[in-house]
């Protein structure tokens, strides 16, 4: 059974997840932690549940998603994995960063690009990778049927949608993927998303605003 650790991080308040299983094996999605304090609270966890992290996936490279992209990788020696069509959004942070008041933004390369419809796995446990651009162009969600899960990033929130107001966002194509690849799941999936915190498949697909059924 997957265990899902839950952190808040850097001023944008973005969500970074710690997935476990009985193995010990983890992967760190969307780790956000920026300043020294975050770093600790990351590793200390990690070290207290004896986790041995071998992934470090994003969702999408939106800068703080990524924040700590550089420090996981030097920490715990992870390959970093993510969407080919999110590289010119990755690649744009160093010059987006002090627009955000981040002055200290440190790049990493991508070792392996996310395939939809192919599968994650670690321990025991296996995500499947489902392609939902339209916050970002190479957005993925990645979902944990054993556990009835999302890892869903900023796509769907509760009772709102991620915002199409960047550089290579589109609300039309933000709102087909979430009826033809989240919609399509269950309705008692739990959504984990990127900001603020956890909603169901149903719930969304009775109440969401933006997007419902």
């Amino acid at each position: 059974m997957v265990q899902i650790q839950t952190f808040t991080f850097n001023p944008l308040q973005e969500n970074t997840y710690v997935l476990y299983d009985e193995t010990r094996e983890a992967v760190i999605i969307d780790p956000g932690c920026y300043d020294q304090s975050e770093k600790e609270v990351l590793t200390a966890f990690i070290a207290q549940n004896d986790l041995k992290p071998v992934k470090l996936l994003n969702t999408h490279a939106h800068i703080d998603h990524v924040l700590g992209n550089a420090f996981v990788k030097r920490k715990y020696g992870v390959e970093l994995y993510l969407h080919e069509s999110d590289l010119p959004v990755l690649k744009s942070n160093k010059i987006l960063a002090p627009h955000y008041g981040i002055m200290a933004f440190e790049e990493t390369e991508v070792d392996h690009f996310l395939i939809p419809g192919q599968s994650i796995t670690f321990g025991n446990s296996e995500l499947e990778i489902r392609f939902v651009p339209g916050h970002a162009p190479g957005h993925v969600a990645f979902v944990g049927h054993a556990d009835r899960f999302v890892i869903g990033g900023d796509v769907l929130f509760r009772g709102s949608v991620g915002r199409t107001d960047f550089p290579l966002s589109d609300f039309d194509t933000l709102v087909r993927s979430i009826r033809t690849q989240l919609y399509t799941l269950p309705d008692d999936y739990t959504v984990y998303p990127g900001h603020m915190g956890t909603t169901t498949i149903g719930q969304e697909k009775r109440t969401n605003p933006f997007v419902r059924l």
